[in-house]
């Protein structure tokens, strides 16, 4: 069991719940990017095979994860750049619209901002239901007009929880693609990509992937591995495993997810550490969610018994919670709790806090106990 504190450079004084922000890394993937850096220092030991062979690997994990293919995984710099792409390549027509939820994270709203004011489409915002739950109100709200549902896997504010099955169920039925941002939950909550059939899938590396930064991953349908990318970089076009001939310019797209790659992408410090990290959670993937569940109830029974609202059981992503108060939260929440040595974050007007395996009951304790110092 490696995922346990030992691991993570976590003092012990400090309570970090705070995983939807950014995660801590790992002694394995701290160590993984320590040695790209090494390799980069020494470039002749970085062969042309180099610029494939982590690559792949790193597809090959993050296909596993989403029980998906590695032909259809595209290594990315950030979920805006995935949802450009799928942007890109989705059609979408005058008078249609884009479903998205309220106050949905930036990097699922702004690509199809552009892409539906340039279209004469509009984007149509589900507001958070005060009754019934959000899952309801987006299957009634798609129709023949919608041109691509763009949603996450859980609200990044709150981690209200949304039925993929029956969305994409919903989506099918009216012959709709499904874009999905799992960033902030990709890691805990299981995804199989043949059973929400969805079109783009796209995660950030670095927070539940326990990655690093500037690194994201997207799986890509069968059917749409033929598109355009947004860039045009060598390593898309086919062929560009053979050096000596890059100046021998070609049309031809890899034909596979790979054409949609960010130029650079063999990063010989992030790929590394983004593979041990992948190969962390596979291994142990069901205690993940088990033992973060079990943080979490600890953390619900606190919030009752003070008076916070929380969403509906049925709603509520086991690994990231969002305390709502009955008024304002003091602005400066998150600078008073971190003097205490407690992590969280603010968002709207929720107190979301974030566990992991990393976390225990001590870490539960110490922040209801800063907190009622502040409330």
């Amino acid at each position: 069991m490696k995922l346990t504190r030992a691991n993570f450079r976590i003092p012990e004084d400090l309570s970090y719940l705070n995983c939807a922000y950014l995660s801590p890394l790992h002694k394995d993937v701290e160590q993984a990017g320590l040695n790209g850096l090494a390799r980069k220092r020494e470039p002749w030991r970085i062969s042309a095979d180099d610029f494939f062979i982590e690559s792949n690997q790193a597809r090959e994990r993050f296909a596993a994860l989403v029980h998906g293919d590695a032909s259809g995984v595209s290594i990315l710099p950030s979920v805006s750049y995935g949802m450009g792409v799928a942007a890109h390549n989705l059609p979408m027509g005058e008078g249609q619209h884009v479903l998205v939820l309220a106050e949905q994270f930036p990097s699922n709203y702004y690509p199809w901002q552009e892409r539906a004011g340039a279209q004469g489409a509009s984007i149509r915002v589900i507001d958070r239901p005060k009754s019934g739950n959000w899952t309801d109100a987006i299957c009634r709200a798609i129709d023949d007009q919608t041109a691509v549902v763009a949603l996450p896997h859980c609200h990044w504010t709150d981690g209200r929880l949304l039925d993929l099955v029956r969305i994409s169920a919903a989506c099918r039925q009216h012959n709709v693609p499904l874009a999905l941002d799992v960033t902030q939950s990709l890691g805990v909550l299981d995804l199989d990509v043949n059973v929400i059939k969805p079109s783009f899938v796209v995660s950030a590396a670095y927070k539940w992937l326990l990655g690093p930064y500037s690194l994201a991953f997207m799986w890509v349908a069968p059917e749409l591995r033929q598109g355009k990318p947004i860039e045009h970089n060598w390593l898309a076009r086919k062929g560009s495993e053979q050096f000596a001939k890059l100046v021998h310019y070609r049309e031809d797209l890899q034909g596979d997810a790979q054409r949609f790659d960010v130029g650079e992408r063999s990063n010989f410090a992030l790929l590394p550490m983004a593979i041990a990290a992948l190969d962390l959670i596979l291994a142990e993937r069901e205690r993940i969610w088990s033992g973060i569940k079990g943080l979490s109830d600890q953390l619900i029974q606190g919030a009752r018994r003070r008076g916070f609202l929380l969403n509906d059981p049925l709603e509520r992503a086991p690994h990231l919670l969002g305390l709502r108060f009955d008024g304002e939260l003091p602005s400066d929440l998150p600078h008073v709790l971190a003097e205490k040595r407690v992590f969280v974050s603010v968002r709207g007007n929720a107190i979301r806090v974030a566990p992991h395996l990393y976390n225990d009951e001590s870490d539960i304790e110490k922040f209801f106990a800063a907190l009622d110092g502040v409330l």
